[in-house]
């Protein structure tokens, strides 16, 4: 058997297998767009439940790269710096977990979607990856379209349109040097864990993002790549750029040895875990039948877990994105802005100099009489980081909204603008979907805002529950906790068994809403 998939054995508390069997623990790298994080997942009693230990938590954020003569700056990801946090967050769950009397036995990657980094024939990374954001992907959606229009690419790939895309950004980036010698492509996640182990793969619910696999085969779609290499200029031999695709809870190897001694973890097998952050989220959703998921974050990822992609042309028009999901699942969804346009409101505020208290802001914003200023928040203007509060009040005025005067007013403005957002991409999800929605499940950052909860299920007119507020890092170490064989044979254990886990570890709450809005 290759290293890729073989489970080691577990390790005894000298490293060594088969010695007494300690507390078992996983270490979950979780990398979301705005800051990444390291926390050991401890797996404890019967019946099962997982306590996260933050080990490792660092900013960051795209950095304009400015060209020589001046030209406009990339946006690109200071990838060393999160290796660097990375690193340092292994070393301290290692600590971490030998004060606990546990032992590690698995690491996983999970992060955001769609950035990739390129690498040359010796596996070198030829720069440093760009962001979404970066400037260079405008008009590149229009560019592809015209050769495989949009309707044929859904019925493939399943995506929504968001002009970050992969493949989009692929095709605003086959002129520049580096393409030429390229030799394989990796998304963020499985940059990492190639930087871990030495192994390339494609994990396969964040490779779904792409835009180049097959949504009901879950394979690489040979007839989008040929016909991008015809359409498209520069994408010939796309194809050959692309790792094997691994499904999630493959073993890809052990930890490389340097890493090893360095981390003090060991050769502990690295586990790709369910990469996209969304897909590991949701794995951690005690979803029931009925049920939508809001993974709420910088963005917000609001849908449906089903059993097949809904590819009708109905779907696409409503622009609603198949993305897989664990153990054979589709994420049926549509990306909301999220908590991205509330969080450039802030800091624009203190980079203005000014002290700014988020509770204390929150708490005067639920003081503010609301529905004064709805407005879509999916709009283009708030995608780029900058001045976000005098982009919403353009965005009110334009919209004929009453434009928010105070901070706090804006601050409701932005919620009562997402709650809306919310509502209706639930409402739509079900439609298309032939499922009648009962209740909402919020996991993630947003699960902190109590507004933002008590607004959607006003919006809604469904009951709230929210989960983890690190349903990523929770879900990564399920998985990984399952490969290994901690939550008994691998085979036995499906998504059910692991939401049983979810919902020992969590202290959920239910936000009921106090009416139904009209044409509920």
């Amino acid at each position: 058997m290759s290293a890729v998939g073989r489970v080691p054995a577990t390790p005894g508390p000298d490293g060594g297998a088969g010695g007494p069997q300690r507390v078992p623990a996983f270490v979950a790298v979780d990398l979301g767009a705005t800051s990444g994080r390291v926390m050991l997942g401890v797996v404890h009693g019967e019946p099962r439940r997982v306590e996260l230990v933050e080990t490792g938590r660092f900013p960051h954020e795209p950095v304009p790269v400015p060209r020589a003569g001046g030209e406009a700056a990339d946006l690109r990801w200071d990838v060393l710096a999160l290796w660097r946090g990375i690193l340092a967050g292994l070393r301290e769950a290692g600590r971490e977990a030998a004060a606990r009397g546990a032992v590690v036995q698995g690491i996983g990657v999970d992060s955001w979607a769609v950035d990739y980094g390129l690498l040359d024939a010796d596996g070198v990374l030829l720069g440093a990856p760009r962001s979404y954001r970066d400037p260079r992907i405008l008009g590149a959606a229009e560019r592809v379209y015209a050769g495989i229009p949009a309707a044929d690419q859904y019925a493939v790939n399943g995506l929504q349109h968001l002009p970050f895309t992969t493949v989009f950004q692929l095709a605003a980036g086959a002129h520049e040097a580096g393409w030429g010698t390229a030799r394989s492509l990796l998304l963020v996640p499985d940059l990492i864990t190639c930087w871990l182990t030495g192994r390339k793969v494609a994990e396969v619910t964040n490779a779904s993002t792409t835009g180049l696999l097959d949504a009901r085969a879950r394979r690489w779609s040979r007839e989008m790549l040929v016909r991008l290499g015809e359409e498209v200029p520069g994408l010939a031999g796309l194809e050959d750029l692309l790792p094997d695709l691994v499904e999630p809870g493959t073993v890809v190897g052990p930890l490389l040895p340097a890493l090893a001694e360095q981390s003090g973890l060991g050769p502990v097998p690295v586990v790709a875990v369910a990469s996209h952050d969304t897909a590991s989220a949701v794995a951690a959703v005690p979803l029931v039948p009925g049920a939508a998921y809001i993974s709420s974050g910088t963005w917000s990822l609001v849908g449906l877990e089903l059993d097949a992609p809904v590819l009708s042309e109905a779907s696409r028009t409503a622009n609603f994105t198949n993305e897989l999901g664990l153990d054979g699942t589709v994420r049926y969804l549509r990306n909301v802005m999220g908590l991205w346009v509330l969080d450039e409101c802030v800091r624009e505020w203190r980079r203005s100099g000014e002290d700014v208290d988020l509770g204390e802001l929150l708490a005067a914003a639920a003081g503010e009489p609301g529905g004064r200023c709805v407005v879509d928040v999916d709009a283009d203007v708030f995608l780029a980081p900058g001045d976000m509060p005098a982009r919403f009040r353009e965005a009110a005025r334009a919209a004929g909204q009453e434009v928010p005067a105070s901070r706090a007013a804006l601050v409701r403005a932005v919620l009562d603008s997402l709650a809306a957002a919310y509502a209706r991409v639930v409402r739509t999800a079900g439609e298309l979907a032939g499922v009648d929605v009962t209740a909402v499940h919020v996991v993630g950052g947003g699960v902190r805002n109590e507004l933002l909860c008590r607004l959607t299920a006003e919006a809604t007119g469904l009951p709230v529950v929210t989960g983890a507020v690190e349903a990523a890092a929770l879900g990564n170490v399920l998985v990984q906790a399952r490969a290994v064989g901690v939550l008994g044979e691998p085979r036995s254990v499906g998504l059910a068994e692991l939401r049983e886990v979810v919902v020992a570890s969590s202290d959920p709450s239910t936000y009921a809403p106090s009416s139904v809005p009209a044409g509920k």
